[in-house]
């Protein structure tokens, strides 16, 4: 059957995914109209409902349409506006066309008068009820003719309807540094809600995702409307719940308000995608919607296990040696560390913050040799070798910006703010991302590097760029050109690895996602906050990519002493790592840490590649023939999920015998240990 069907008579296209219909209809004013998101519908159906055909007064419901612009009786918050060089603002549209590809529906519209096209990008996959949309905005004109540059004050990559009576709350996350993804569930105000990052990445304080529903969802029961933006730039997110009774409407895109710029004659401009899902299962089944969806469409190497890794950080800070790395290394080893990565210091004269940004090169003092020597001796011991960097920042005091002062965002007549004592390079330069991928290239190369963790500590000020035409780009094409240097850099490198980060989790989203291996999401690793954290971040993102570490007791950050083993176990619930300063451990606990690191590896498949429930103070996975629990908090019963009722499962280490029944309605027996906090795993194989 195919996935995109559409009846000329009314003009509506019809989306199918395994578990949901999606339907839009060109309007008699041929502006793309929503008819329909939720439940299965066939054609006929689809075709037989009523849409809103636009307005007869100025106190009615203006929602629903496909991409909101300015123009006639429109009052709701628009997803595309334009100014032309004459003045005139808005768009009126002319339908030209569609053409329908599989699962890739194209609708080609044009403005009546002025030389604007637009093209409604629409794909759905055969495994997925994720609908990926987008747009493409075309410059007709040329400049041979004339033609004057089309002022760009909003372009948003998709505007999405919910029935109105669903329309009730939103789920969304809000946070800050180390405290990233705290969920939060509100009912819906009326008028306009933002959700935004003005921070030239996806943000800490917000991540570029939505949930709607009418406000008697839970875990496992519920219409759940979704929306997620795969862009790691600044973005915005509007909510609309209308007075009048109109759709509740959800439209988003990359940039943040105030932001303006030009399309020339001739070009093309496409935003990125902005994805949505509609699930009758509540929030987890949206959840694993959305893992199945990243797992199969966004990641590069979705099947790949993610390694046990130690990162140095936390054990030496900027006192970085061959002589202190070499020693974390074979301890390291000694736990089952499967990949050992040296982390900020390594290069340049970086002896703290305040230098050698910029200046990729080994520090001669520290390793007089390079890398070579530590990257052998990681090896020696049966480990992958990585590297922390920060491409896009620079400090004042290095020799690349002595060199190229210019590289920087900034503006004449303004000081250029420097933030953790350090400056933003601008990648909407091609000759930056070009030195970029140079200096990243000659680093993986010349040492074979396996895996690179990229971060990005500080938002955009003085987003600048002297004497560029349109400055205002730079918003937009600084992320795309992280991306071009990434992109390159792995097609260069097929072996190579990347770990995102952005002072912990504020680069956190399906942009990065598509070119990154997994994501480190908070610098915070306190078990008792991580697991707030990790809350949040399984909504949207799935276990694999979720880095989280193990560190020293008490906490850096929180000064909170923990258990050794609960913060492991806490830990085992994404793609663990090792963070603590080993040479204090005691024999006991690396004896310890050697045992749980091989439970984890015993585990991994299950929590890295299963279907994930969340529970009451618990964590759930399941592939397979296979269950694992991971809980905490007190003894008591708990009950798990998406078990057929018919199976009988062993418990691993008892050889007690559960029927899927009984563990559905009544609980699994947990004991956990007496010492606070308390934590345990569960390994269960069906019989």
């Amino acid at each position: 059957m195919s996935q995109v069907s559409f009846d000329d008579p009314s003009r509506t296209f019809l989306l199918t995914t395994p578990a949901s219909s999606y339907a839009l209809r060109v309007g008699a004013d041929d502006s793309p109209r929503h008819v329909h998101w939720g439940a299965p519908l066939a054609l006929g159906q689809a075709a037989a409902l009523p849409t809103h055909d636009g307005v007869t007064s100025s106190f009615a419901s203006t929602g629903g349409e496909e991409l909101a612009v300015e123009g006639g009786a429109r009052f709701g918050v628009p997803s595309l506006l334009v100014r032309y060089a004459d003045g005139t603002r808005g768009v009126e549209w002319a339908y030209e066309g569609h053409a329908i590809n599989g699962g890739r529906l194209d609708v080609k519209l044009r403005d009546r008068h002025y030389p604007l096209g637009c093209t409604l990008h629409y794909a759905v996959h055969e495994d997925s009820d994720v609908i990926e949309r987008s747009l493409t905005l075309r410059h007709l004109g040329t400049t041979e003719e004339g033609d004057a540059p089309i002022g760009i004050l909003r372009c948003d990559a998709a505007g999405w309807s919910v029935p109105a009576a669903s329309g009730i709350r939103l789920s969304h996350t809000v946070g800050e540094w180390s405290g990233e993804t705290q969920l939060r569930r509100i009912e819906a105000p009326y008028a306009e809600t933002v959700f935004t990052s003005r921070r030239g990445v996806s943000g800490h304080h917000a991540n570029p995702w939505l949930m709607v529903d009418a406000g008697d969802a839970d875990e496992d029961h519920g219409e759940v409307w979704s929306m997620a933006l795969a862009w790691s730039g600044s973005w915005r997110i509007t909510a609309q719940r209308d007075h009048a009774g109109g759709p509740f409407t959800v439209t988003g895109g990359a940039g943040h308000d105030g932001l303006t710029w030009r399309l020339q004659p001739g070009e093309s401009h496409e935003t990125p995608v902005f994805a949505g899902q509609f699930s009758r299962g509540g929030f987890g089944a949206t959840s694993r919607g959305w893992h199945r969806y990243v797992a199969a469409h966004v990641l590069p190497l979705p099947d790949e296990v993610r390694p046990v890794i130690y990162n140095s950080w936390e054990a030496t800070g900027w006192d970085v040696t061959l002589e202190g790395q070499s020693a974390l290394a074979a301890r390291a080893a000694d736990l089952g560390v499967e990949l050992f990565v040296v982390d900020d210091g390594w290069f340049g004269r970086r002896v703290s913050d305040r230098a050698g940004l910029g200046d990729w090169q080994p520090n001669p003092e520290r390793f007089p040799c390079g890398l070579g020597p530590l990257a052998d001796e990681v090896r020696r011991h049966g480990m992958r070798f990585g590297l922390w960097v920060e491409p896009e920042m620079t400090n004042p005091d290095s020799d690349l910006y002595r060199e190229h002062p210019d590289w920087v965002l900034h503006m004449p007549h303004r000081r250029r703010t420097e933030l953790r004592h350090q400056l933003v390079l601008n990648f909407a330069r091609t000759d930056v991302t070009e030195w970029a991928f140079t200096w990243l290239d000659r680093l993986v190369a010349t040492y074979d590097i396996d895996y690179l963790k990229w971060d990005m500590n500080r938002a955009l000020t003085e987003a600048g760029w002297p004497g560029h035409p349109d400055a205002e780009r730079l918003w937009t094409d600084h992320t795309r050109g992280v991306y071009a240097v990434i992109d390159r850099l792995r097609r260069t490198h097929p072996g190579l690895r990347i770990e995102g980060c952005a002072g912990g989790g504020g680069r956190a989203d399906l942009g990065m996602l598509a070119r990154t291996d997994q994501i480190w999401i908070s610098d915070n690793t306190d078990a008792n906050d991580r697991i707030a954290i990790q809350y949040g971040y399984s909504q949207i993102y799935p276990a694999r990519t979720m880095s989280a570490w193990i560190t020293d007791s008490p906490n850096p950050h929180t000064r909170r002493r923990t258990p050794l083993r609960y913060r492991f176990h806490v830990a085992m619930a994404g793609a663990l790592g090792i963070g603590g300063d080993l040479s204090r451990w005691t024999e006991p606990e690396l004896a310890q840490a050697r045992e749980l690191v091989s439970l984890y590896k015993e585990i991994r498949p299950v929590v890295q590649f299963g279907e994930q429930f969340r529970l009451k103070d618990a964590v759930q996975y399941r592939t397979g023939d296979r269950v694992v629990v991971i809980a905490w908090g007190q003894d008591r019963a708990l009950c798990l999920a998406g078990l057929s009722p018919t199976e009988v499962y062993v418990d691993d280490d008892t050889g007690a015998e559960h029927h899927a029944a009984t563990l559905l309605a009544h609980g699994l027996p947990l004991r956990l240990p007496a010492q606070e906090p308390t934590s345990t795993v569960v390994r269960l194989t069906r019989r």
